[in-house]
């Protein structure tokens, strides 16, 4: 099979780690893959002034996806020389044609037959640049519509018929794993450091200052992908931050913690949850992208509701349990994130572009190699 994946302009995020990951299996399985991105728009002179305006100099510091032709490495990856949209001229002939953002779901239901049966790869939205109003619209293009968490697959079918495929994320487990270890004696918790307002740092630094209240030995650990923190999210002096850690360092960081924190309000997935599990740490999540079928198979607390109170007394429950107890829910965590593999994934992802061609009438040959 002939796959394009179109993609935004390309930057170092989640989303582009999980498109890699699909990309690099459907080649491992012999199908012929091929990334097309727009070329990285630079920020305009209307955004600059605002955050100027605003003192927001942090804003300024962050990058404009000029790593773009490194985002998903060891696949045919073509960075076009101009700013979106992708047009059908800039894209191959091929069996099915993948749009991996709202923005670009436009683009690839305007496409001709010949670039291939339309699907539309779907993963988020809530961040800056992809508010509600802005992608339900996109659920009615004609395109076959893959999503990755059951809030999100309800979510559009509350919008549209469908069908909709549902893929969920697996975690890599090569790079994530810690071997069996008891409660620690110095209680730590930690989280990923973003300084959006939907990943909810802000309710996970809270939590942790109401639990230190009671806990005065309490620790905080955590790391991010920027140099800094945000000057309105900014950990205590007291905690442990690690800025941009290189990539071998995260899963230490998970399986330093008793407990992962994911304070998220509004998630696609939320990948953090099955990397701390599969490093045997134990989750307290609010109930946001798929942590209610995670966490809920015994790998950690969901606090209801999202507040800094919930998450901290389900802090204090965590330190307060036997060591017994807590290596119950570190087995169970550990469970949740070694049953489901990114070849599973991959198998079910592979069907749904199947499942696209089928919907247009088209008859696709699969590849000697393809699993079963």
């Amino acid at each position: 099979m002939k796959i394009t994946f179109v993609t935004p302009p390309a930057a170092k995020a989640g989303g582009n780690r999980v498109i890699g990951i699909y990309a690099r299996g459907l080649l491992a399985r012999g199908h012929e893959v091929q990334l097309i991105s727009a070329a990285p728009t630079g920020r305009g002179l209307r955004e600059t002034l605002g955050h100027v305006a605003r003192g927001r100099w942090w804003h300024l510091r962050q990058g404009s996806g000029k790593l773009a032709d490194r985002m998903i490495p060891g696949v045919p990856h073509r960075i076009l020389d101009k700013p979106p949209p992708v047009t059908p001229e800039d894209v191959p002939d091929a069996d099915v044609v993948i749009a991996t953002w709202w923005a670009t779901s436009p683009w690839v239901a305007s496409f001709p037959p010949e670039k291939g049966a339309k699907a539309y790869f779907m993963q988020d939205y809530g961040v800056a640049g992809q508010r509600l109003e802005q992608v339900v619209p996109t659920w009615s293009l004609p395109l076959h519509i893959i999503t990755i968490s059951q809030w999100l697959h309800d979510l559009v079918l509350s919008h549209v018929p469908g069908p909709v495929d549902l893929v969920p994320n697996a975690v890599d487990h090569q790079r994530f794993d810690a071997p069996p270890r008891d409660k620690q004696a110095v209680p730590t918790v930690g989280f990923v450091y973003s300084p959006y307002w939907s990943k909810g740092c802000d309710l996970c630094l809270r939590a942790t200052e109401l639990a230190r209240e009671k806990l005065p030995t309490l620790r905080l650990v955590g790391f991010g992908g920027k140099t800094s923190a945000h000057p309105e999210f900014r950990p205590p002096a007291w905690a442990e931050f690690r800025w941009r850690a290189p990539d071998a360092v995260v899963p230490e960081i998970y399986a330093s913690c008793d407990a992962w924190l994911f304070g998220s309000r509004l998630e696609g997935f939320g990948l953090p949850i099955l990397e701390a599990m599969a490093c045997r740490t134990p989750v307290i999540g609010t109930g946001a992208g798929a942590a209610p079928e995670l966490i809920g198979e015994g790998g950690g607390l969901l606090v209801h509701p999202m507040h800094p109170d919930a998450m901290a007394a389900a802090i204090m429950r965590v330190a307060e349990m036997s060591n017994e107890e807590w290596r119950r829910m570190s087995d169970a965590a550990y469970a949740t994130a070694t049953r489901y593999t990114w070849d599973d994934a991959t198998d079910l992802f592979e069907a749904a572009l199947y499942r696209a061609a089928e919907r247009e009438g088209r008859r696709v040959a699969r590849p000697v190699t393809a699993r079963a």
